[in-house]
């Protein structure tokens, strides 16, 4: 996390849609008075009518998210992946800059794609997918990231207990419980990781999953690094897989059929897919908490301060742990 000041963090929490509009006009664009905002909670991320064009879309970065220079290797990342060809959605820049900023605003702004969310019983789309994935880290081993982080138990496990227990937002009768079982969890992680040996880490999507991935007829269009990471490859496509083992491995099968068409996969870093899927559970319950102050927040996920949420939280550990103790997936690569 990166500090700034107050300023800009109430100026963020009170963006208008006149401000949004006269900030885009403000570099160049002619606006017609369209306005959308886009399913977005960590940033404001709006679709803006152009006269005489196609829409384009206004990335607001949220203060003390990322460092300015956290923020550009995003940005080199995705249009390393444009350039290459791969249907990467990368920022338009502006006089020589992608990132722009405006008063106490940092934003981007990127061409406008449509389309719906991937069907995931369609094997056809998996191999699609695992091709598209092989060919963005192929790219993505090309260089490293200087400034962004890495995908790791400490930033994903042991720093998303903490800021829970610190800031005592788990029930005072349930502390015990939860401190009990996260510790069984990380044991889990650094077991599957042992299993898993050395693996490879570089710069990945990492935040890979149906929500960023965008169909248009027989068009895929991939969306949102805000999350890019340096990461192990198999975090870019377990979030495709859903269902018992029997329902995960043929979609498993289909992901990697796709993928070894341009890259071989490493078939050890899929002792890593339930340690992967367990740090996630326990990052989301923290960044929840960390963006608690947000009004739109309290709005969009009026259940996380309740009782249910966190007997929820730990009996989805406690079955993390059980998974993680359990064979991998099976695949046999062709």
């Amino acid at each position: 996390m990166h500090e700034q000041d107050d300023s800009s963090s109430i100026a963020y929490a009170n963006l208008q849609p006149e401000q949004i509009i006269a900030t885009l006009e403000g570099i160049g664009y002619r606006c017609d008075g369209r306005f959308l905002a886009l399913n977005s909670y960590e940033n404001r991320v709006y679709q803006i009518g152009i006269e005489d064009n196609v829409p384009v879309v206004a990335k607001f970065y949220r203060p003390a998210r990322w460092s300015n220079a956290e923020i550009i290797e995003e940005h080199v990342f995705a249009t390393q992946l444009a350039d290459a060809e791969i249907p990467v959605v990368a920022p338009v820049p502006h006089q020589g800059s992608s990132l722009l900023t405006a008063g106490p605003f940092r934003l981007a702004v990127y061409p406008y794609r449509g389309g719906r969310a991937p069907d995931l019983d369609d094997y056809d789309l998996l191999r699609q997918l695992g091709r598209l994935v092989a060919r963005i880290h192929n790219v993505g081993e090309l260089e490293t990231f200087a400034h962004r982080p890495t995908i790791d138990i400490d930033s994903y496990g042991t720093e998303s207990r903490d800021f829970l227990l610190d800031n005592e937002f788990i029930p005072y009768d349930l502390e015990a419980a939860y401190v009990t079982i996260v510790e069984q969890v990380l044991d889990g992680v650094e077991a599957c990781l042992f299993r898993a040996g050395a693996v490879r880490q570089f710069r990945i999507h990492a935040d890979f999953h149906p929500g960023n991935v965008l169909v248009a007829r027989e068009q895929i269009h991939i969306v949102d690094l805000d999350d890019a990471r340096s990461g192990p490859a198999v975090q870019d496509l377990w979030m495709f897989l859903s269902g018992n083992q029997d329902e995960q491995s043929p979609q498993l099968s289909a992901l990697l059929e796709g993928y070894q068409e341009f890259r071989r996969f490493d078939a050890r870093e899929l002792h890593l897919v339930e340690a992967l899927r367990s740090l996630r559970i326990m990052h989301y319950a923290a960044w929840l908490a960390r963006r608690w102050n947000d009004p739109a927040f309290k709005t969009a996920f009026p259940w996380f301060a309740g009782q249910r949420y966190w007997d929820e939280h730990i009996l989805s550990l406690r079955e993390q742990v059980a998974l993680m103790q359990e064979p991998p997936l099976e695949w046999r690569p062709r």
